[in-house]
């Protein structure tokens, strides 16, 4: 597996420790029976939501008195092996780096067997709501999203 972003693949893997599980539906495959290539893009936002949850930052997101709102800026997947109807597979989710109002976040795709079928990036921004710029993160948000990198 070659992937720009992953410079060590072992070393990569291992900084994942929260993960949404998701299951391929019917209506998610193509004529040919496999999971079709938009739908990753669907379970990295199922996944990405679940773990900023997970960090505590949609609910502030979701407060309608809050002025910030997360913004996705771009947006890619790798596909590794193909996926089928009703396979389950952990979507992993990690910031991978964090700058002053943006975070790089990782995905990992691995169905039930332990085969990996896809994986991605994307940058994420903290957008102020009424001026449409990036918000800073805090010193407690940035800490949230590496505090897994540090174990």
């Amino acid at each position: 597996m070659k992937v720009p972003y992953i410079k060590d693949l072992k070393e990569w893997r291992a900084g994942f420790d929260f993960h949404y599980p998701v299951k391929v539906r019917f209506s998610e495959t193509d004529l040919f029976g496999h999971m079709n290539n938009t739908v990753p893009f669907i379970y990295f936002e199922q996944a990405r939501i679940e773990y900023f949850k997970h960090l505590g930052f949609m609910q502030d997101w979701i407060d309608p008195a809050s002025d910030s709102i997360p913004v996705v800026a771009n947006l890619q997947c790798d596909f590794l092996n193909q996926a089928f109807f009703d396979e389950e597979i952990k979507v992993y989710v990690k910031a991978d780096s964090v700058g002053n109002s943006s975070v790089d976040i990782h995905y990992f795709g691995i169905n039930e067997n332990g085969q990996p079928v896809f994986c991605g990036r994307g940058t994420m921004v903290q957008m102020a709501k009424k001026t449409g710029k990036g918000l800073k993160w805090t010193e407690e948000q940035k800490e949230l999203f590496l505090a897994p990198a540090l174990k």
